[in-house]
């Protein structure tokens, strides 16, 4: 069936309410990336003349280029023109969890005005890009897919507003990671005896820089040193709990770390503020690095797990939900995404198994 998504789309005024075609930002995306105006036109669709006429018609509106032509060099953004497009794409990842999640509820209202509506399953999850692909192979099910906090997720489960929470452990659970905090809330949440736990993906956390590594950074121990900007993610997410915890572990004091109190709310949010150069590093996923062409540093493996009650799993939609992320199709999707892996996709475990490993 098909699904409807929520793209945001930008509007920009001058002070004489005249307002100018949001396409510039696909256009100067591709002029990053190929270098060239006539390439850039051609992978976007628009002749090379509506390109140019774009680009007089913004410059003119700021009142400085955005784009750099030399004769025989091609096309580079200007500062303007970097800053607009790494604002853009920073707007765009702080958004993503909030409009997938409309886009959601959208999907689901449409699949109730329709005759003959496939089974409802509703699913909590922090963000993640391997959960983000859970709408493409969910066809057969209404999959009420909200991004939470982790924590947020697993309470809402025990409150019967979802049917299934999705969240994250280190590899090797307490050993790898874990800290007694983040112990003590998947233990006041989770029931031996009443959940069950469905092992979906594992994803390799690190530290994201700038291509190059011009800082040299090879591990915590350098986010220490005064020249090194770093930007965090917030306190309730799990990439900030497993950061907290691996400093704890070497000794490291987080208020002698220039920026840490700075947060961003995605993994992509982070990696997009890299990119953009507002920061030498940050924590996040291998897949966010490589969206936004940043080298990556492996700090840490962690699971990713779905929970549910006991008789969910008797329930038609969590079966069809099964099968979906146990065939090839969707672990296919997880294998292309970098710094994952679809271990074990599908696999019913015990609560107690996931403190352990």
């Amino acid at each position: 069936m098909k699904r409807i998504q929520v793209v945001p789309s930008w509007s920009f005024r001058d002070s004489g309410g005249n307002q100018l075609n949001p396409q510039l930002f696909s256009l100067l995306g591709a002029i990053h990336e190929t270098g060239k105006l006539t390439a850039a036109t051609s992978q976007i669709g628009i002749s090379y003349r509506h390109g140019w006429n774009l680009l007089n018609t913004w410059a003119a509106f700021f009142g400085l280029p955005l784009v750099d032509m030399q004769k025989g060099k091609g096309a580079t953004l200007s500062a303007l023109g970097e800053k607009l497009l790494w604002a853009e794409q920073r707007v765009l990842a702080r958004l993503e969890p909030q409009l997938d999640s409309l886009a959601s509820e959208l999907n689901l209202e449409i699949h109730r005005a329709l005759e003959g509506v496939s089974p409802l399953l509703r699913l909590h999850a922090s963000y993640g890009y391997a959960v983000a692909l859970l709408p493409e192979f969910s066809g057969d099910i209404q999959l009420d897919l909200q991004y939470k906090s982790a924590e947020e997720a697993l309470a809402s489960l025990n409150r019967g507003v979802c049917d299934v929470a999705g969240f994250h452990v280190p590899v090797n659970g307490r050993a790898g990671g874990m800290s007694d905090a983040l112990y003590d809330t998947y233990n006041r949440h989770l029931k031996p005896r009443g959940h069950k736990i469905i092992k979906f993906i594992t994803r390799q956390q690190g530290l994201m820089v700038k291509p190059g590594n011009p800082q040299q950074i090879s591990g915590l121990k350098d986010l220490l040193r005064k020249e090194v900007k770093f930007i965090n993610r917030q306190k309730d997410s799990g990439t900030r709990a497993l950061l907290d915890e691996l400093l704890r572990r070497e000794g490291i004091n987080s208020k002698k770390i220039t920026g840490f109190a700075d947060e961003e709310f995605t993994h992509s949010a982070v990696a997009a503020f890299v990119a953009a150069g507002m920061a030498d590093v940050g924590m996040g996923v291998k897949a966010a690095a490589s969206q936004f062409g940043l080298d990556f540093i492996p700090l840490s493996s962690e699971h990713y797990l779905l929970v549910c009650h006991n008789k969910t799993l008797k329930q038609e939609a969590m079966l069809r939900l099964l099968k979906s992320i146990r065939g090839e199709a969707f672990q296919q999707a997880v294998i292309k995404l970098p710094g994952y892996s679809p271990d074990c996709c599908g696999e019913v475990v015990s609560v107690d198994s996931i403190f352990t490993g």
